[in-house]
């Protein structure tokens, strides 16, 4: 499994995990991200059960497993959190951070140790030493309880499933032709994403944000303008298309 920091400061640094030639052939490849401080780590969307012996071992190599204070799960998906039941055991005080929503059902992948926090539908922030990030609303991209993470020093949004395209393991880890890239995109978006109303919410949501960095949980990063690049091509993009339309007589 890959490792590869992408940002650092003299408060913080991001690393993400992934790009794992070794993850079994059928389990679609998946970006975990962590924000490491002083003291404290968050890991975020720290992923499914298959990886979790070399998520471990990547995790360890950067912070003593102590210092994984906090854990993030932007929604419910197995490709996500059903690692949870092995970080319990790894992880007995630290908290997951997770929408009100979905507690009752991410508990199923075992939690007997760690607190669950759960993050109210209007968002929230956490402070881990000086850096203080926010839990920024996705509901329905493509949960219905859903969100991401903002770094306003770094100026950096993990974004989840926004974004994101299901590609091999040797893929770039930065988007190099956002036109070729769109096709990439285009069905997974179209199709995991319900709502556009909800879409039109979170793109007006995020266009606020000062964004230089855009990390999906799939796929590749989004980097300087074509962050933007990805913010209009989105508002134009027509998203549920496996819901019937109706026809007008």
């Amino acid at each position: 499994m890959l490792t590869k920091q992408i940002f650092k400061n003299n408060s913080h640094q991001w690393l993400l995990f992934g790009r794992d030639p070794e993850k079994p052939e059928k389990i679609i490849d998946s970006n975990q991200y962590m924000v490491k401080t002083e003291t404290k780590a968050l890991l975020m969307d720290p992923g499914g059960i298959e990886l979790f012996p070399s998520m471990l071992a990547n995790v360890i190599k950067q912070v003593p497993v102590e210092q994984v204070t906090h854990l993030f799960a932007s929604h419910q998906d197995p490709d996500i959190i059903s690692s949870l039941g092995l970080w319990d055991q790894a992880l007995p005080e630290a908290q997951l951070h997770a929408p009100w929503l979905w507690e009752g059902f991410i508990r199923h992948f075992g939690m007997d140790n760690i607190d669950y926090v759960a993050i109210p539908d209007e968002g929230g922030e956490l402070q881990l030493d000086l850096v203080q990030l926010q839990f920024v609303p996705a509901h329905y991209l493509h949960a219905s309880g859903n969100f991401h993470v903002y770094d306003p020093q770094a100026r950096i949004l993990m974004s989840g499933d926004i974004g994101a395209a299901l590609e091999p393991a040797e893929a770039p880890l930065v988007v190099d032709d956002f036109q070729d890239h769109i096709r990439k995109m285009q069905m997974f978006h179209q199709r995991w994403m319900p709502s556009n109303r909800a879409k039109d919410d979170w793109i007006e949501r995020v266009s606020k944000l000062e964004i230089d960095m855009m990390c999906p949980q799939h796929g590749r990063i989004f980097e300087g303008d074509d962050v933007k690049r990805f913010l209009d091509w989105f508002s134009t993009l027509d998203v549920g298309t496996a819901i019937p339309r109706v026809q007008s007589a």
